[in-house]
């Protein structure tokens, strides 16, 4: 049980490790109001209503603003992971001492149980006293 609880903790701290230090970005397309498009690494795709690139406003003879717009979500991951203990006072380091010397204590295995009696036979009944004598316990 604790071999299993070791490795299923190593891999919860590992997959902490892995999802802080990622960074990633999430791309959006709006039209109007609604969500068309969402990529996570990629370029969201229009819904085809998007304006043509031209060198002035002028040569569209557009007044209306455009109806669509793209968002972008940066999700920043964790650059440095390097910790030292000497950066923790004396009073952090002995807490965190004694807290995981009592949390290793606590799940202490149960002592194995021994029964003296486990290899003993009990001898062979040729009469039942009991039925004999009638003498019954009530």
């Amino acid at each position: 049980m604790k071999v299993f609880l070791h490795r299923i903790m190593s891999v919860v701290m590992a997959m902490v490790v892995l999802f802080s230090t990622t960074s990633f970005t999430i791309n959006m397309h709006y039209c109007g109001d609604s969500l068309v498009d969402m990529k996570i690494y990629k370029e969201a795709e229009g819904c085809g209503m998007e304006m043509p690139l031209a060198s002035s406003i002028s040569e569209l003879n557009i007044s209306k603003t455009p109806c669509c717009k793209n968002e972008q979500i940066l999700v920043q991951g964790q650059d440095e992971l390097q910790t030292s203990i000497k950066n923790f006072n004396l009073d952090v380091q002995f807490s965190a001492v004694s807290a995981v010397y009592s949390y290793l204590n606590l799940f202490e295995s149960l002592p194995k149980e021994i029964i003296p009696f486990k290899d003993y036979s009990p001898p062979n009944l040729v009469i039942d006293i009991q039925v004999l004598d009638q003498v019954f316990i009530i």
